[in-house]
């Protein structure tokens, strides 16, 4: 265990892995550490799509700059990652539907992006049927995937081939701040001397940022995956619709899941910020379930610690919640019914994860008022495995003060209004 680091990374999913790997690209010493493993929540958890389009236009730029190094990294890493160009489309079963890809489509216009629209024929011929039972579809051909559970973990050895160090099963407790600025962490195994630290610890950092007096509105909603056994769609690209989205994988089979349709989970800080989440609320409340159980006061709770004492990051090492087996099964059938090809096609294992949202649901990337030398990367809800490359070269940009890719004021937790903001 070092005892002394230029930067500490809490935290070893996507935008964790990321930014310590870009911190060493430009000669810093970085330890990174992760309460489980690398890659075990969210992380490896999600639909594995690389996409632009779709994306909020606030996103975009940086996601544009992530895609470019989705497929820098694919070429420099000497593992398959799954990673594949096969584009990605958006089905339009209403008119309301279709509008709004029209609407993206000339809102980004000024990107240049390859994004199109699809005629009714030509979506029927794209998913192989003649039914017209679209109106058409959003397809952006460039856009790509990649296989999470491989994909992350790669990356994290390719991190540690140019010099980061990572620690797993080592929680960082607290932060040390001395005169107003970081000094360093208190972790399970010690203590690291370190003027920089970066939280990206995912549906943690709310609960890390409260224990040291920092409000944060993030909250955490669960998402049920299924994977099926191999078949053989006339698409080959990822594809979402109203009911259900598939990606291939690389094993042959498809993950599929509904967009949308998630499980917020209730504990007091849902009270707290309340009002910030009424929209996207009121926005999904037909798909959308709130639940209040064993996790009101779970590990993702309201608590209090000392440096000293065992915090809830040693108690759950990772988090694995139990999928929705309702939901999976009529999605499941909403596939079948999209592509009768799948009719015979079993699901072999269904997952869930906890997203990171906060209430306008893009990250938040940005130093914290009060804690010189703290740097929160969290709130990716749900897009982070596609734009984890590009919110790590962000941060390892901002903690050096170099130039950065793109403005980050609109990521600044400042926007929150809380003491989070600078």
């Amino acid at each position: 265990m070092p005892k002394t680091a230029d930067v500490v990374v809490i935290g070893g999913g996507v935008a964790g892995v990321a930014t310590a790997m870009f911190l060493a690209q430009r000669g810093v010493s970085v330890v990174l550490c992760e309460k489980g493993r690398i890659a075990g929540e969210q992380s490896s958890r999600n639909w594995g799509w690389i996409r632009k389009m779709g994306r909020d236009h606030r996103e975009l730029p940086l996601m544009i700059e992530s895609a470019r190094l989705w497929e820098q990294l694919a070429a420099e890493i000497s593992e398959d990652i799954g990673y594949r160009k096969c584009g990605a489309t958006y089905l339009a079963r209403s008119s309301a539907e279709l509008k709004r890809h029209v609407d993206w489509l000339e809102q980004n216009a000024h990107f240049g992006l390859d994004s199109t629209l699809l005629t009714e024929n030509e979506t029927d011929r794209f998913l192989g049927r003649n039914d017209q039972r679209f109106l058409g579809a959003l397809h952006t051909a460039s856009d790509a995937v990649a296989e999470p559970g491989l994909a992350v973990p790669a990356l994290a050895r390719h991190a540690e081939a140019q010099g980061v160090r990572i620690v797993e099963n080592c929680a960082v407790r607290t932060v040390d701040v001395s005169a107003g600025r970081v000094s360093g962490v208190v972790t399970e195994l010690g203590r690291i001397d370190s003027a920089n630290v970066v939280l990206a610890g995912g549906v943690w950092s709310r609960g890390f940022l409260e224990n040291i007096g920092i409000a944060f509105p993030q909250l955490a909603i669960k998402s049920s995956v299924l994977r099926t056994s191999p078949a053989t769609l006339s698409s080959t690209g990822a594809i979402g619709s109203d009911r259900v989205s598939i990606r291939p994988r690389r094993d042959g089979g498809y993950t599929v899941a509904r967009s949308g349709a998630a499980e917020f989970q209730l504990v007091p800080a849902a009270f707290r910020y309340f009002s910030q989440y009424l929209p996207i609320l009121r926005e999904r409340w037909q798909i959308m379930k709130i639940r209040a159980g064993r996790q009101f006061f779970g590990a993702l709770g309201s608590a209090r610690w000392d440096a000293d004492q065992i915090s809830p990051f040693e108690r759950v090492r990772v988090l694995d919640p139990t999928p929705d087996k309702v939901l999976l099964a009529d999605v499941m059938k909403c596939a079948q019914d999209l592509f009768p090809q799948l009719s015979g096609v079993a699901p072999v294992e269904s997952w869930a994860g906890m997203i990171d949202v906060v209430p306008d649901e893009i990250p938040a990337i940005g130093p914290v008022a009060g804690h010189e030398g703290l740097m929160v990367v969290t709130g990716l809800s749900g897009h982070g495995f596609g734009i984890g490359p590009g919110v790590g070269l962000l941060a390892a940009q901002m903690v050096t003060g170099e130039a950065p890719i793109i403005d980050p004021a609109v990521f600044s937790p400042a926007r929150f209004n809380s003491k989070a903001a600078t």
